[in-house]
């Protein structure tokens, strides 16, 4: 066992981190220090905290219902549509009381697979659209595949999808007419995942392949460059803005949460912080100062968890 998991085990900070794991203990929120679900089988790659409504929210590659979970970890049916496929990432727009989903094919399923957008009212359920985020890619190979992964959204209310199969990101506007906003390349060896919005007008995305940070400005997207890190952000899955502006990544194969500071607008950045858990994390929650890591359980039908990191 490493010495960062014997420290973990025992809560003690690690690199400013500590990952809790006892049942009973709770945060300022209130919210437990461990939750696990009642029961397995849904793989929840994608979470979310929907303040409004104080609610743990998580998508399911398994059957694409969007499920609350709860401090106890009752697993609850939030949004159920025949349309959603498989879940994958989720955001949750506030400002405009929408639920954003990535809608794919579950990993392994025969054909070309799938990349679509469901928008939902967050607090009736409501399906506002469904963006088949394919249908607007040109002149696709005969071998091309689609696999919609993260979303995100800017101020403005544009969305941005991430398709990890044909390395590109999709944008969607406000009336939800897609385009490809920028197309890697099949060649690129950039394995999109995880993306977030920058109020300065950029996205930032990652590539789980080699842990490569992107940056995307809004208004020459062909100008993108690969952020200038002191660490990779190896397995980068999730990505989300933490309370101090640091960036957090949760790696999908290292078991472990990654923090990035940037004091140059995101052109390099910094690891400011890490800690290992037990098991296998994909992506997190901001719940104000504090973050939760969901582990899905991939491989078998145990009951998914969500861990409370401390920066």
């Amino acid at each position: 066992m490493s010495l960062l998991k014997i420290l973990f085990r025992s809560g003690i900070t690690v690199f400013g981190i500590s990952l809790l794991t006892a049942c009973a203990a709770t945060t300022g929120s209130g919210i437990p220090d461990r939750i696990i679900a009642e029961r397995g089988g849904f793989i929840p790659e994608g979470i979310e905290y929907d303040i409004a409504n104080n609610r743990f929210l998580t998508g399911s590659l398994a059957d694409g219902t969007i499920y609350e979970i709860t401090n106890s970890g009752q697993v609850i049916p939030a949004i159920s549509n025949p349309d959603l496929v498989a879940s994958v990432g989720i955001e949750v727009d506030e400002e405009r009381n929408r639920l954003l989903v990535a809608n794919s094919q579950s990993f392994g399923a025969p054909g070309p697979g799938a990349a679509m957008l469901g928008v939902y009212d967050l607090s009736s359920g409501e399906q506002l659209a469904m963006v088949d985020l394919a249908a607007v890619v040109e002149n696709p190979s005969a071998d091309a595949s689609y696999f919609a992964n993260d979303v995100t959204v800017s101020s403005a209310g544009t969305m941005f999808v991430t398709d990890t199969s044909l390395a590109v990101i999709y944008s969607v506007n406000q009336y939800y007419e897609a385009s490809v906003l920028v197309d890697f390349g099949s060649d690129s060896g950039l394995y999109l995942n995880g993306i977030e919005y920058h109020q300065a007008g950029y996205l930032i995305a990652v590539s789980s392949a080699g842990g490569e940070l992107i940056k995307i400005p809004l208004n020459s997207p062909n100008r993108w460059s690969l952020v200038d890190l002191d660490y990779p952000a190896a397995g980068g899955d999730g990505l989300v803005w933490a309370a101090d502006g640091g960036l957090v990544s949760t790696s999908n194969n290292r078991s472990a949460v990654m923090k990035y500071h940037s004091d140059d607008h995101w052109n390099s950045a910094r690891l400011s912080g890490m800690a290992s858990f037990e098991g296998q994390g994909t992506t997190a929650a901001v719940v104000g100062d504090e973050l939760f890591v969901v582990q899905p359980h991939f491989a078998d039908a145990e009951p998914p968890e969500i861990l409370r990191a401390q920066f």
